[in-house]
Parts: structure tokens; C-alpha cells; sequence
């Protein structure tokens, strides 16, 4: 089923606002104290606005060690008042990631809150993670959508970071499969983990399969990369580069997101959109 959010201008630079631990984690804290850490989480997406941001993508990162699959009610509850703090503090296209792999739960969040896609780490594949097997379920998540009768965009991991495909399989097959057997809207391509630099063939690879595809970088960006990546890729989802001092724990930096823009702004209009080019190699 086509959507509005299939359409969508595939944003330059998403900004991933990491929740601190939510009530009901391992390290969260009282609920009572919620109302303190949405204070956090409003400031973080203002940041990211105010230095050129497309979109951001709220995200659970503080809930670790992370539930497999289905996570509790209450971090439903709290992803979506945090998502709806976002949307009250920052007028961009809003995305939803439940870590590891809920990914149902963050399609109802976002058709709850107005958000635009959501992040699947594991779609339509099998991974070994530290979690354990995760097994993807495009057909229940675009089953969610169709029912719930709002545009929602799945922005699908190919070979997620921090997993290992349970049958190895080139990776442009893997992401031909998330679009064209899952419905994916965008594929996302990342390094082996939180803040590692993404292999430029791995991009390439998937360019080639899908030439047409919004295709983001998933991890590892910094700024002096952005013209390799952007040959191939439509944009950027960025965490740890903006932090302050580069640490994952740190607020986002209002310096640093503006770089990273101005880098990624520059790199794009001194080559035009991505290359489809299925020859070309890095």
C-alpha cells in the first residue's frame, strides 16, 4: 500500500535522540521521575533542529541489555510520550526505533504521534545477536499498518550492526529482499557497532541493487567521510559524532550537529544526488 511517508523527501542528516534508561529497564528509574528525563530528551531534539537537522529518530538506547523482541507496556508508554515531546518541541519528520526489534510496537507508537517511519533492525532477515536469534516479520509489521490506516515508512536495516546474518548472503540481495519481499521503503546500511564506520562497498553493493531506494548510513559518520558516503547514500542517521566530545553518554552538541549539516550540505551540492550508476565502485 503506497503512503504518504513512501514519498517522503529523503532527509539529508536524521539525528538520533537516545533516550536515557526508560521506567521498567534495568538501569531506569522511578516514573515519578519521567517529567525530568523528557526534559533531556526535549533539549537533545532542539539541538538537532536548530543546527539543520532533516529528521530525527527516537530511540530507547538507554534500555540496556535490550529485550529481544516485544518489549514491556510501559516502555511503549514511555517511547510515546517522548515521541510526542519531540514532536511538540521540533517541526521535522520524526522517526521511532524500539531496540532490539519491536518493531510493531514502534509502528504503533508512531501512528499514535504522528511519526514517519520507523527503524526495523532486523526485517526481513534472520540475525544472531547478543539477544539471541531474531527472527524479522515484515508481513505482521506491514499488516500493523494497513490496519491502522496511517502512512508509515519501515526504514529497514540490511546486515544490522552489532548481529550476523544466521546464512551468509551478499548483501545487496539482502536489501533486494527487504524491499522488494518486505515493502521497506528505505534500507539502512551500518558497521559492525554503535559508532563504526560503515564499509563503502557494503554501500555500494546495495546502490547497485537497488538504484531507486532512499539508502542511509547507519553508524561510524563523521564529517571528513561524507563525501565517500553520500555518492552512494541519500543521507545520514547520526548519534554518536554529535555528542558532545564525541561520547555516546553526552548531551548532543550544537557545534558538532552544525558541522556535521554544513559537511554534509557541501558534499551534496558539489556532486548532485546519489549515483545509480550500477558499474560505479568507490
Amino acid at each position: 500500500m503506497p503512503t504518504d511517508a513512501d514519498t517522503l523527501t529523503p532527509p539529508l542528516v536524521v539525528g538520533v535522540v537516545h533516550l536515557p534508561p526508560l521506567p521498567g529497564s534495568p538501569r531506569g528509574g522511578s516514573a515519578s521521575d519521567f517529567a525530568r528525563l523528557l526534559d533531556a530528551v526535549r533539549r537533545d531534539a532542539a539541538v538537532w533542529a536548530a543546527g539543520g537537522a532533516s529528521a530525527v529518530v527516537v530511540e530507547n538506547f538507554g534500555d540496556v541489555p535490550f529485550a529481544r523482541n516485544r518489549v514491556g507496556p510501559e516502555t511503549v508508554a514511555a517511547m510515546t510520550l517522548a515521541a510526542r515531546a519531540v514532536q511538540e518541541e521540533v517541526d521535522l519528520p520524526i522517526g521511532i526505533n524500539v531496540l532490539r526489534n519491536d518493531v510493531e510496537s514502534a509502528v504503533a507508537i508512531a501512528a499514535l504521534t504522528g511519526a514517519k517511519f520507523v527503524r526495523a533492525n532486523v526485517y526481513a532477515a534472520v540475525a544472531v545477536t547478543d539477544q539471541g536469534v531474531i527472527e524479522g516479520d515484515p508481513r505482521a509489521v506491514q499488516a500493523l499498518i494497513h490496519r491502522l490506516g496511517v502512512p508509515v515508512a519501515v526504514w529497514a536495516d540490511v546486515d544490522v550492526k552489532h548481529a550476523a546474518p544466521l546464512a551468509h548472503r551478499p548483501i545487496g540481495d539482502l536489501a533486494e529482499d527487504a524491499v522488494e519481499r518486505g515493502l521497506a521503503a528505505a534500507v539502512i546500511v551500518s558497521g559492525r557497532a554503535t559508532g563504526q564506520a560503515t564499509a563503502i562497498t557494503d554501500l555500494a553493493a546495495v546502490r547497485q541493487s537497488l538504484p531507486t531506494t532512499p539508502l542511509y548510513v547507519g553508524s561510524g559518520v563523521v564529517a571528513k567521510q561524507l563525501p565517500d558516503l553520500l555518492r552512494f547514500a541519500n543521507g545520514v542517521i547520526v548519534g554518536t559524532a554529535a555528542k558532545r566530545d564525541g561520547l555516546l553518554a553526552n548531551p548532543v552538541d550544537s557545534s558538532r550537529v552544525r558541522a556535521l549539516v554544513d559537511a554534509a550540505h557541501a558534499a551534496r551540492e558539489k556532486q548532485g544526488s546519489p549515483t545509480a550508476d550500477a558499474n560505479e565502485r568507490p
